[in-house]
């Protein structure tokens, strides 16, 4: 019985296909092209599966003929999976048409397609287990409660919720916040929109996993093994919403219901629980999620879901704002005898004595002690701070050191949050996360002006200049070892970063002095040393003991990279880089796009279309992914000329770096203004127009050695 409604539900996905392409053809014509914004892989999945790239109507048509051989009907259960997969690529067909003529079919606030852009922001989260897991949820609770409690009990867990049918209306009448910045993802109300999220995954596969595309075998290993996704459908269970189901579990995704009547469970991957309340416990078992519990003694929540939480000026009860007033965060090294551990003081007036809405000073001090405590891991601890502080409900941070900004919302006020529970959230994660160095922590926080004005002149900013005469000096040539970092393997496993004072983690996360603390934290965890004892061309950024720990570390599958060189042996990419540099052959130079670029480049490539070639964990001499911050690097293509290739990046990208580039470029060349040669969207997106730039520019990449 459950192979037969599997089939039939197959069936009548294939059918509204088959109607909706023939009447799109009829309209458009077999030449319109198709396909979704925003990514380099046409329909993902269909291009994951097969290896072909679907760009018109009329090869749509002749997709869905593929599809059909899938649909065998032979009583078998992998059979009905194939039949589920077979449901999911013709969603996908059915989804790809809302978006001919580049229309925007999905409203606030569902998102429908998800951008290549926002797979590799999960990356990294996915990675450190920030986000453990991703759960589908389909249809309508028992009870919009029901559904609510389920959600957040998700998003507490910091786990990325994707909802589909009436669940978005439950959510909806009960308030709840959602979008993708508190990780609650509305994807749409029709049961195709489910193909958005395994879109997700299959696209992780593409992305990260150097999955080959028409490697269907390799995808669904990938899926299963690595992409920690479940689906949970409320009753009732339709033909199709179980055909669906039926793809879900070939990717690996287990199904958990509270439909028990008309369904056979099957173990591990169909799963019966009538107990909606049950659905988490259920899911994250089945899937085997391990969730990390830190507790924190705070009246609101407390996940990494809300780190992109935007408190709006309306909605804050305060706001500390480093820009207007003075402002600081700092933490220092003390001997043990100095402090009490746990001890959190408020100094100064709190949060219900301010007047609401007004902008306010805030300085805190952690201080924190411990034999294995190093001076260098105390910006290592703050920059941790900006994350620490956003995964509380209700309140908002950027910036750092003495530039910060902290919004409390009312909502969070109104909970009872105070001043006090920001130590007690910094005083958790520094003791929870550094355990390994710190023994001993306590929290200073201060209101009064008079003193935040004080210790921020006297106490902070000597401390933040001191440090950054220790940076300014840090070199690759001034250290003894590098260091690996293998994070990103849970997902790519062929990629190694190798990090250097000079050259940050192409994530933008991970610097020397991150990877140093976590080697002291966890010397068999992800980051490694590794030695440069044994120059094979310094020039280069080459090293007989590089090469060795990188096939050592990527189990072969790398046999040599170079550290300074984008065309000879560069390194590899995970994907969750923050920028793509590729070659500009007319200017004789590099471009540079960042992720959130969404417009064209003068390769005649968007940030995807570039990303596609880029990442996986495979080299590919004349591309190479880095961070915001290496673009300013002495040894940014150093074997190349360094900085002075760099001929075209997005203006919001120029104007960030601008400051520290031009100072490099000044340092090595002489240069003034150097930022003023390079061309952006505004000036140029093809390479004519570009070069005509340069050359009215003067650009010194125009006589510098062929790159080719």
């Amino acid at each position: 019985m459950l192979i037969n409604r599997i089939f039939s539900g197959n069936d009548a996905v294939y059918g509204l296909t088959e109607g909706a392409i023939d009447q799109a053809i009829a309209q458009h014509g077999a030449e319109k092209a198709v396909g979704f914004p925003n990514t380099a892989y046409c329909l993902p999945c269909y291009y994951a599966v097969t290896g072909v790239k679907v760009k018109t109507l009329q090869e749509l048509k002749e997709a869905l003929g593929v599809v059909k051989t899938l649909m065998t009907r032979n009583h078998e259960l992998d059979d009905a999976l194939m039949s589920g997969v077979a449901t999911a690529l013709c969603a996908e067909f059915i989804e790809a048409l809302k978006y001919i003529d580049g229309a925007t079919p999905y409203e606030e606030p569902c998102y429908g397609h998800l951008a290549d852009a926002i797979i590799r922001e999960l990356g990294v989260p996915l990675v450190t287990g920030d986000i453990p897991g991703v759960a589908v949820i389909l249809g309508a609770a028992p009870t919009a409660q029901e559904g609510v409690d389920l959600v957040k009990s998700y998003q507490a867990q910091g786990i990325l919720v994707t909802l589909v049918g009436g669940i978005i209306d439950q959510c909806k009448e009960l308030g709840l916040n959602m979008g993708y910045g508190v990780r609650i993802v509305p994807l749409g109300y029709d049961v195709t929109s489910v193909i958005h999220v395994v879109s997700v995954a299959i696209r992780a596969a593409l992305i990260f996993g150097n999955v080959t595309p028409g490697d269907a075998g390799g995808l669904l290993t990938y899926t299963s093994q690595r992409v920690p996704a479940f689906v949970n459908a409320f009753k009732p269970i339709d033909d199709v919403i179980l055909a669906a189901g039926a793809g879900a579990i070939k990717l690996g995704f287990p199904v958990i219901s509270n439909e028990t009547e008309n369904i056979v469970e099957v173990p591990g991957a169909l799963i019966a629980q009538p107990d909606v309340s049950k659905f988490n416990a259920t899911s994250l078992e089945a899937r085997n999620i391990k969730i990390k519990i830190t507790k924190i003694d705070i009246p609101v929540a407390f996940a990494s879901a809300f780190e992109g939480e935007i408190i709006r000026r309306g909605d804050m009860q305060v706001e500390f704002d480093g820009s207007r007033v003075d402002c600081f965060e700092l933490v220092q090294s003390k001997d043990a005898s100095e402090i009490e551990d746990h001890k959190i003081e408020v100094i100064g007036p709190d949060f219900d004595e301010f007047e609401v809405g007004s902008k306010q000073s805030i300085g805190y001090i952690v201080e924190v002690a411990g034999k294995n405590m190093q001076s260098d891991f105390e910006p290592v601890f703050e920059r941790k701070f900006h994350s620490y502080i956003n995964c509380i409900e209700g309140i908002m941070h950027t910036g750092q050191r003495d530039m910060i900004r902290v919004r409390v919302s009312k909502d969070a006020y109104a909970a009872g949050f105070r001043a006090k529970h920001i130590g007690e959230v910094l005083y958790a994660k520094i003791k929870n996360e550094f355990e390994a160095v710190v023994d001993k922590c306590q929290v200073k926080i201060y209101t009064n002006a008079e003193d935040c004005t004080k210790l921020r002149h006297e106490l902070a900013i000597p401390a933040f200049d001191k440090r950054d005469d220790r940076l300014s000096n840090l070199t690759d040539e001034s250290v003894d070892v590098y260091y690996s970092c293998i994070l990103c393997q849970a997902f790519s496993p062929s990629h190694v970063c190798v990090v250097t004072p000079e050259r940050l983690g192409l994530c933008g996360a991970v610097s020397w002095l991150d990877a140093k603390a976590t080697n002291e934290l966890d010397p068999a965890g992800p980051c490694q040393v590794i030695t440069k004892e044994k120059p094979i061309d310094e020039s280069l950024g080459s090293y007989e003991d590089v090469n060795e720990a990188v096939k050592k570390f990527s189990q072969g599958a790398l046999e040599k990279v170079t550290l300074y060189s984008i065309m000879q042996d560069p390194m590899t990419s995970c994907g969750c880089f923050e920028c793509i540099c590729g070659i500009e052959p007319f200017s004789n130079g590099v471009i540079i796009a960042n992720r959130e670029y969404s417009g064209m480049t003068p390769l005649g490539m968007t940030f995807p279309e570039l990303a596609s070639m880029t990442g996986g964990g495979v080299q590919t001499p004349g591309f190479m992914g880095h961070g915001k911050h290496f673009i300013s690097s002495k040894k940014f293509m150093k074997a190349e000329g360094g900085v002075e290739r760099i001929v075209w990046m997005p203006k919001e990208l120029k104007e960030t770096v601008a400051d520290r580039l031009n100072e490099t470029a000044k340092e090595l060349y002489g240069i003034e203004n150097f930022t003023d040669m390079i061309g952006d969207e505004t000036i140029a997106e093809d390479p004519e127009t570009l070069v005509a730039f340069l050359t009215e520019k003067g650009h010194p990449a125009l006589n510098l050695e062929p790159m080719m």
